[in-house]
């Protein structure tokens, strides 16, 4: 046989065995198909990865099937839309301009109110503005006094309960990124709509529902300020970095020098420059080069502004508005920016200081790096309505088990009825195998993907094998109960007759399964994906391949 015949007659087995085999690298292999990001040595969430990377594969599991927290909340907010604003052809300086009338006409009012709490948001299709603010203590009536002291026909009843679609999906990407970043394998964030409301859901194996909530009630806004004197005999506070201005982040890091830090820098596109403009101007450079900042502490470990003697040339680092580290400017760093010198290599370090073995400022780094990273949450979560579910490990770890044994005992339900039926191991033997290597290539496809399996993608690899050998049933039975086939191209035709069959109840099947498989129903959804991928592969891998080996064995001719 020719290598042309050899590729003619075997091309389908043949992707068959380098699916398979791809899978099983992705299953195995440590690092997967991708290599794992997940434990970089020095990172704050190596240590968080430590036990995962101790297993012999690289499957990730979910809630259902490895312990953890999910806290589903509704987010906390109020929306007036239809604004209109005559910008002159500068729309998003309007809109800025607006959120800060609105923001300091609420703050008359409530004193709560921070700058991330008002949102104005310009949809360029309509050339209007919708306008959130995010306090629970703020009501609807004062929202639409403060719209109307701005010119605005807005009445309480325009003022609607819940937040723009932009800022759920941006609460579900900041979220995830937390999950991410917190070393989090398998946790995940979603929307759903329960009762006409929306809800944030998010998922986290590993985690106690008290951890989850402290991750989640955190807004995760981080900021560097500027403590300076106003020249009046009191001292002023002037934001010079935020949040967005910083380009590469570490992880919490440690040393002789610094204590707990974080490693950073600043975007060189005119930002770094900027801030270091900023810093001459106010004469923290000059002036404030080489001053001591002595903001004493308080018994709890804050900052007590109240109690510094004399004058303060401090860079306050804050996290969700607390103060988590005061100290004077570098004077190598001052030279530098005083020269004009440092936005040309804007390296930055976030110095929170504390032992090796503190754990208050190793937990206090370890929280700006990760939302530094991950960004800051756009609205906080109303955990007064929130629906909180724990699953213990232990009854994870019997859940696993449990499932292990379902599907090994499915396995062997499926082999006995298709041998009872064909007696026959030339027919049986191979249909067994290619079934169960369907399920290998959808293990391979999850641990490629790191998809957080639960009971419901197990619901799925069980159904996968029922229907993968019900199809090569078809197959054998429409091939072999016609008769005895002899020729390659009575094979062929019956096969064909078989395959279109199994191909219109693949579609159908991917049909009826696709709404469940894109909407925000977590519990079922894995179960559509995993059945839909089944299909596919069946479809174009598996079933083929099983006709290739078939035609092998029962024909005499090719």
């Amino acid at each position: 046989m020719s290598a042309r015949e050899f590729v003619a007659n075997w091309w389908r087995l043949a992707v068959l065995v380098l699916l398979v085999t791809v899978a099983v690298y992705a299953l195995f292999v440590p690092g997967g198909m991708f290599g794992s990001t997940d434990a970089v040595p020095g990172s704050d969430n190596a240590s968080a990865n430590a036990t995962e990377d101790e297993s012999f594969h690289n499957l990730v599991f979910g809630l259902q099937l490895d312990g953890g927290a999910r806290i589903s909340a509704p987010i906390v907010g109020m929306t007036v839309e239809d604004v209109t604003l005559d910008h002159g052809g500068t729309p998003d300086q309007a809109g800025t301009d607006l959120e800060t009338s609105v923001r300091e006409s609420l703050r008359t009012e409530y004193e709560t109110v921070e700058a991330a709490d008002v949102e104005v948001r310009y949809d360029q299709e309509d050339d209007d503005y919708s306008v959130e603010v995010f306090d629970a203590n703020v009501s609807q009536a004062s929202f639409a006094e403060a719209l109307s002291a701005q010119g605005h026909d807005v009445s309480e009843d325009d003022v609607e309960d819940g937040v723009t679609p932009a800022t759920r999906e941006r609460m579900v990407e900041v979220i995830q990124n937390k999950l991410n970043e917190a070393g989090l394998s398998g946790g995940q964030a979603y929307t759903t709509q329960t009762g006409g409301g929306y809800y944030i859901v998010a998922e986290a194996p590993g985690y106690g529902s008290e951890e989850l909530r402290a991750l989640l009630e955190e807004r995760g806004t981080v900021e560097v300020r500027a403590y300076v004197p106003d020249g009046n005999g009191s001292q002023r506070n002037i934001t010079v970095l935020q949040q967005e201005d910083f380009d590469t982040i570490s992880g919490a890091q440690w040393d002789n020098q610094n204590g707990h830090h974080v490693d950073v820098s600043v975007h060189a596109d005119g930002t770094a420059e900027e801030y270091e403009s900023r810093m001459n101007d106010i004469g923290f450079t000059t002036e404030g080069a080489g001053q001591k900042c002595s903001v004493p502490r308080t018994a709890d470990g804050s900052y007590d502004f109240s109690a510094a003697q004399g004058e303060q040339w401090c860079l306050l680092t804050v996290s969700d508005q607390e103060v988590v580290s005061a100290l004077s400017l570098n004077p190598n760093l001052a030279q530098s920016m005083e020269n004009e010198q440092w936005h040309t290599d804007p390296q930055y370090v976030m110095v929170i200081g504390g032992e090796e073995d503190d754990q208050e400022a190793y937990q206090q780094t370890r929280e700006i790096s990760i939302n530094l990273r991950a960004g800051a949450l756009p609205a906080p979560l109303d955990f007064g309505e929130a629906q909180i579910m724990s699953v213990a490990p232990t009854l994870a770890d019997q859940f696993k088990s449990n499932s292990l044994l379902v599907g090994i005992l499915a396995v062997f339900a499926v082999s006995g009825m298709v041998y009872l039926r064909y007696r026959n191991p030339i027919v049986a033997l191979p249909m067994i195998v290619t079934a169960l290597s369907e399920v290998v290539i959808l293990l391979g496809v999850a641990a490629a993907a790191e998809m957080a399996l639960t009971l419901a993608h197990v619901a799925g690899f069980i159904a996968v094998v029922g229907t993968g050998v019900d199809d090569l049933v078809i197959i054998a039975d429409e091939v072999m109960d016609q008769g005895r086939v002899s020729q390659g191209r009575v094979f062929d035709s019956r096969f064909r007759k078989a395959f279109w069959t199994i191909a219109a109840a693949a579609a159908t099947t991917i049909i009826a399964m696709s709404p469940l498989a894109v909407m925000p129903l977590s519990d079922i959804k894995g179960f559509a994906i995993i059945t839909i991928l089944g299909v596919l592969v069946g479809v174009f891998v598996t079933r083929p391949a099983y006709g290739n080996i078939l035609r092998k064995l029962l024909t005499s001719e090719e």
